[in-house]
């Protein structure tokens, strides 16, 4: 029996902090973007695949702000979506998708303790666990990529695999806004380390680096390039598939 290839995913990421989407360069200069649900809903009508959004600065308030902001998003769209930032425990994760998650993302916690992947893997399915890799000159970095772990990053993406993780989530901190492009080199070789999808993450800047990134990846997170302007992500997917990378198809209305 044929398998079905999963088509590539244009994802819009959404960095939330006290109740608003930010965005910043290499994970400072941060600015105010809009409303959560607001972009949510607007990149669901538009044409995205999946959404992220990643809690930047996970306070004990942020996080009661978080599950808020779950469950209004899920009102609103119809694709599924992942919410990570200061998740430390399988009860942590269980609220985020209680709410209306379909997905949790984890980072430093699971680098403190991997076991973590699989405990959440056991609830909830592998599906729902993705590993967020935050990568500097080849390392990982912990707490927003601020401090360095000492850990080699296809190791560690290849370790948080086979602990369950069902996605990895792969940020180059050196390209994160700058909008020249992902690092491909280091996507790649985590996509051949691992059995999972990897979503490239960091450094898009126009149409082209996306189709760059799904040429080598399963999935390509935007920030910056449609922040700025919701509504030119129905003619970013355009671009993308002119350039041959079919995605999936959309409900009639939205095309």
């Amino acid at each position: 029996m044929v398998g079905i290839v999963p088509f590539p995913r244009l994802i819009p990421c959404l960095d939330v902090t006290a109740g608003r989407v930010v965005k910043g360069v290499s994970f400072q200069q941060l600015r105010d973007v809009g409303d959560p649900v607001e972009l949510a809903a607007a990149y669901s009508e538009g044409g995205a695949d999946e959404l992220v959004f990643l809690d930047i600065t996970a306070t004990l308030e942020n996080a009661r702000t978080m599950v808020d902001v779950v469950a209004r998003v899920a009102d609103v769209v119809s694709i599924p979506f992942t919410v990570g930032g200061g998740i430390r425990s399988a009860d942590d994760a269980a609220r985020l998708i209680e709410a209306g998650a379909d997905r949790v993302s984890i980072n430093s916690a699971a680098i403190a303790r991997p076991s973590l992947i699989t405990e959440i893997a056991h609830l909830f399915g592998s599906q729902a666990v993705v590993v967020a890799i935050d990568a500097g000159g080849g390392r990982v970095h912990s707490h927003g990529g601020t401090t360095a772990v000492g850990r080699d990053v296809v190791e560690w993406a290849r370790e948080a695999a086979e602990c369950g993780a069902g996605e990895i989530l792969l940020t180059s901190i050196e390209q994160d806004g700058q909008r020249s492009g992902y690092d491909l080199a280091l996507t790649t070789a985590v996509r051949d380390a691992v059995r999972v999808p990897v979503i490239a993450s960091g450094g898009a800047g126009n149409a082209q680096h996306v189709v760059d990134a799904l040429r080598v990846t399963d999935a390509a997170l935007v920030a910056s390039i449609v922040h700025d302007d919701p509504t030119q992500l129905p003619a970013l997917r355009d671009a993308v598939q002119a350039a041959g990378i079919v995605l999936r198809p959309l409900p009639e209305v939205l095309t």
